[in-house]
């Protein structure tokens, strides 16, 4: 349970963090909160030559209005989001699912953009900023860009960040007024989901059912058309088969999918 051997490195400023990235090419790790970096290089899963704390950096810290826009930075804690008033007021969808990442202590130091850059198909917030059409922006040695939510999560632990490249906030539409419902099935209380539901207006998101959040589109046509929630929850796994593992079979996933999308549906305001 003994990390191999790598250098440390704590730059102050985007530019010096994507400038190491660049110079280490495949063999850095960004590491912010820790929580999800640090127990795979316990078990040697992960081992980088190098590790790029952004801690330091405090243009990635904070949740600010840029327009019709949320902008949170990509090392604001998950403690931060959850207890947020301007997004419980505009994007409530994601302080309610930040609140139920892990327990205070992983809550307190994890971070949001540390858990969407590592893409764990289990995970909270992957799902949830599907749901609320966010974007997300990328720096890298070319410079800026953004990627839609919908494309930003390639595989489990994949994703469109490229190595010499730096996740740096997440930019989300206000969607004060708007119906939403997130749903979550666990074994014991601060567990991840065996399946997540999160729904924003029309837009209907899984976990747990594939390698990357699931966009249930069947659903989203059924619910354009007028179909009641009841008989649309029950094409969430339309076009999908949830794999098993140790904590459930596919088949049980299959069902909590319908069950919990119909409980997220109600939630949202669809009847």
């Amino acid at each position: 349970m003994i990390p191999a051997p790598f250098d440390y490195q704590r730059p102050t400023t985007v530019a010096d963090a994507v400038r190491l990235l660049a110079e280490s090419a495949d063999e850095a790790k960004v590491i912010a909160g820790g929580h999800s970096l640090l127990p795979m290089m316990k078990l040697r899963f992960a081992q980088p030559a190098v590790l790029v704390d952004i801690g330091d950096i405090g243009e990635l810290r904070g949740i600010t209005t840029s327009g019709d826009r949320i902008v949170i930075g990509a090392t604001s804690t998950h403690a931060t989001v959850a207890g947020s008033a301007l997004l419980a007021e505009r994007v409530p969808l994601l302080a309610h699912a930040a609140s139920l990442v892990g327990d205070p202590q992983v809550r307190h130091r994890g971070t949001i953009g540390g858990s969407l850059a590592h893409s764990d198909p289990a995970a909270d917030l992957p799902v949830a900023v599907v749901a609320a059409d966010a974007t997300m922006v990328i720096v890298g040695p070319t410079g800026r860009r953004e990627v839609p939510a919908d494309d930003f999560f390639r595989g489990p632990f994949e994703t469109a960040v490229e190595p010499d490249e730096l996740l740096v906030a997440i930019s989300l539409p206000a969607a004060t007024g708007t119906g939403w419902g997130y749903e979550k099935f666990t074994q014991r209380a601060n567990d991840w989901g065996i399946v997540t539901v999160a729904v924003s207006g029309e837009r209907v998101v899984l976990g747990g059912v594939a390698g990357v959040p699931w966009r249930a589109g069947a659903v989203e046509d059924a619910l354009r058309s007028g179909t009641p929630a009841d008989r649309a929850a029950a094409l969430a796994t339309d076009g999908v088969t949830p794999a098993g593992d140790i904590r459930a079979d596919g088949r049980y996933r299959q069902h909590l999918a319908v069950v919990l999308t119909e409980r997220a549906l109600r939630a949202a305001g669809h009847h």
